[in-house]
């Protein structure tokens, strides 16, 4: 027998279900292959991701090869995953998460606070643009897409000072050596999700057991918390948005930022583990009410 795992065809994605492939192979005997499907997403790399859809173009063909039987489960960036996945599917298992913060890639190795004024930074993300410009308000924001790779070529291409790009990537892709400097997280809070890897799988799958075997429960806990953040705020890739979880003990910590009326406002909150979906809400309500 031979599980079928989809991924998109970037090489990041591929590495990262050769991650999921590996455990299944190692902890269970099961032999996998990748199934590669070119989405939406990858395919409009000329368009901001909100002019055309959101994250969700980058699952909506997957989540139609796990329909057809083509796969058995896919693996995806939970950060890519938006809140509401549709119903007949459901995230099996939550894997333990690489690094969570942001990273800062120079051309020659200037630290963030050394770049001149008027420096261009590149980003894909309004959450890391505007914290950007929270930290350098001197700074020149320019809208970057594609995969890591292609980001960091448009660093020359582009005449950059230096990219802001999600440190698990670059680490899982063994580009650390590239990075100049990482964003403490309560200067530059992540993106919902970010550092975690997913399984979805059809509902009714007969394989769910083998999948949620692969579940790490803090890290779970830490990304549905975070998730409840986003649901609250009915947050998408066209908001502001960044939230992180921690586990200290029984307690959970969740810090988030979102953009109220032109206003980024940041605020965390400490209550116990149990209680991390509620949190996450109370979280969203006190800074629309703040």
């Amino acid at each position: 027998m031979e599980f079928k795992i989809a991924t998109r065809k970037s090489s990041l994605a591929q590495l990262q279900t050769e991650i999921v492939m590996g455990i299944l192979e190692k902890n269970f005997n099961m032999k996998c292959q990748k199934v590669l499907i070119e989405t939406t997403g990858d395919k409009r790399l000329d368009i901001a991701l909100n002019k055309i859809g959101g994250k969700g173009l980058f699952l909506k063909e997957i989540e139609l090869a796990l329909l057809q039987n083509e796969a058995d489960a896919a693996v995806h960036s939970m950060k890519d995953v938006p809140f509401d996945v549709p119903e007949d599917f459901e995230i099996a298992a939550v894997l333990e998460r690489e690094d969570v913060r942001d990273a800062f890639v120079s051309l020659n190795n200037i630290h963030f606070e050394d770049l001149p004024v008027g420096a261009r930074v590149g980003t894909s993300s309004n959450r890391r643009a505007a914290q950007v410009k929270l930290l350098r308000p001197d700074l020149d924001i320019v809208a970057i897409r594609g995969n890591i790779q292609t980001r960091i070529k448009k660093i020359k291409e582009q005449d950059l000072q230096g990219i802001v790009l999600a440190a698990a990537g670059i680490k899982r892709l063994k580009l650390e050596e590239l990075v100049t400097e990482y964003f403490p997280i309560e200067k530059m809070i992540p993106a919902i999700g970010q550092g975690a890897l997913g399984v979805e799988i059809k509902k009714q799958s007969q394989y769910k057991n083998f999948f949620t075997q692969l579940n790490d429960e803090d890290t779970r806990v830490c990304v549905e918390a975070e998730r409840s953040f986003m649901r609250t705020l009915n947050g998408d890739c066209h908001s502001t948005i960044g939230a992180y979880a921690r586990i200290e003990g029984n307690l959970i910590n969740i810090i988030g930022v979102f953009m109220v009326d032109g206003r980024l406002i940041k605020k965390d909150i400490t209550g116990s583990r149990e209680n991390y979906m509620i949190l996450g809400q109370k979280l969203a309500e006190d800074i629309v009410n703040s």
